[in-house]
């Protein structure tokens, strides 16, 4: 034991250091005790444990009473992070919204695109009172006339008054799904009421479209519910819009009257030979009867080009057929530009399904006033139409010529 006093703290009756303790007078370090393992020494204190205290955040708030007990201020436990998202991830792939999404928009457009351009060509359709309103028949009737005006683009005027219905169609969509598409010779010899016995085109002429609807009604018994006129510089020019249509003739053709000009086969036409092969009559034997073959021809043909691809996924092509065919059309009101479409559409069925032929007793009656005449029977036409009104009537395959 030495006999020399540890020196005291520089702090007034502070407690003397031990021998060889190195802090420096009146710092605040303190002794720090052995480690457990090493066991006490001599004369010291065990040091006893700290409690635990169950709350988490015991031991802050202890030594933050302490520190403020010592004047010191206390020091606040650090703020809350911000919460941590809980994003709920989609079931699908980032790639398949994506293309959902550039679906639903392509849509949009689309719809957009498609009700624009029927709202402008509805606007542009001439709409005329032709309806009869008798009682209506069973089915969906069509009345197609494509009337033939003198003085316009496509037909040269030769003298003629007023205008003729060259070509006289009968659309037909039974209650049971099947479609008929029947040309009504315009030679028919028929009754035009108020007028005694004429050819059917005369109806036309002597009072229009009221007129011929009528006419048309009682020859057929089936009640006309859409009337559909189409200027021939409309064929023209809606053959023109989709570019073209592929007919088809059994023999070489040069018709001066028609300006029909081709060679025996299938050929790509544009608007101006397909109107002389509409109206082309003179170089047939048949007249009028092959004359109806060939316009049901043209229709079957103008209706798969309408509805190809070339034409369905152009935009320029719809618009120039929009515009030419709501140029040339006259219909009955109520009738606008989505009706004439699901008629296009039955008419593809139609012809899809094959031709049907109005039975004929006489095909070349001499009548008093009006020349030669097709000459039908009573008995013949009522059963024939009433197979067409409920849907049994067989149409044969088309012979494409």
């Amino acid at each position: 034991m030495s006999d020399h006093q540890p020196p005291r703290s520089s702090r007034p009756g502070g407690p003397r250091r031990p021998a060889g303790h190195r802090a420096r007078a009146g710092g605040s370090a303190r002794p720090v005790p052995r480690s457990p393992r090493q066991g006490p020494t001599a004369g010291s204190t065990p040091t006893r444990a700290l409690p635990v205290s169950e709350e988490p955040d015991a031991g802050i708030r202890s030594g933050s009473s302490t520190r403020a007990e010592a004047g010191h201020d206390p020091v606040a436990p650090p703020p809350p992070g911000p919460a941590r998202s809980t994003r709920r991830r989609s079931r699908f792939p980032r790639p398949l919204r994506l293309g959902a999404t550039l679906m639903v928009l392509v849509l949009v457009v689309v719809v957009g695109w498609v009700a624009g351009l029927v709202l402008w060509a509805d606007s542009r359709i001439e709409h005329v009172d032709a309806l009869s309103g008798i009682e209506n028949t069973e089915g969906t009737t069509y009345l197609i006339a494509g009337s033939d005006r003198r003085g316009g683009d496509a037909v040269d005027d030769d003298g003629t008054e007023g205008a003729r219905t060259d070509t006289i169609m009968l659309l037909h969509k039974a209650r049971n799904g099947n479609s008929y598409l029947i040309s009504l010779p315009r030679d028919t010899l028929v009754d035009i009421p108020g007028r005694g016995g004429y050819k059917l085109n005369a109806a036309y002429a002597f009072g229009g479209a009221p007129l011929l609807v009528e006419t048309v009604e009682e020859f057929t018994g089936l009640t006309i519910d859409h009337y559909v006129e189409i200027g021939f510089d409309g064929v023209s020019g809606m053959v023109d819009a989709v570019d073209h249509v592929n007919l088809c003739i059994d023999r070489d053709v040069d018709d001066k009257k028609s300006g029909l000009s081709m060679t025996e086969g299938c050929h790509d036409v544009g608007g101006e030979q397909a109107l002389a092969f509409v109206r082309a009559r003179y170089f047939d034997p048949t007249a009028d009867i092959g004359r109806q073959q060939r316009q049901q021809q043209f229709v079957s043909a103008l209706m798969d080009r309408v509805t190809s691809p070339a034409v369905l996924l152009n935009p320029f092509s719809q618009v120039k057929l929009a515009g030419a065919g709501s140029d040339s059309l006259v219909t009955s009101e109520g009738t606008g530009i989505f009706t004439v479409g699901r008629m296009a559409l039955t008419a593809r069925s139609a012809m899809s399904a094959g031709t049907l032929t109005m039975p004929v007793e006489n095909p070349e009656f001499q009548t008093q006033n009006s020349g030669v005449a097709i000459l039908t029977d009573d008995a013949d036409i009522a059963t024939f139409f009433d197979s067409v009104e409920d849907g049994s009537a067989e149409a044969t395959a088309a012979d494409g010529a």
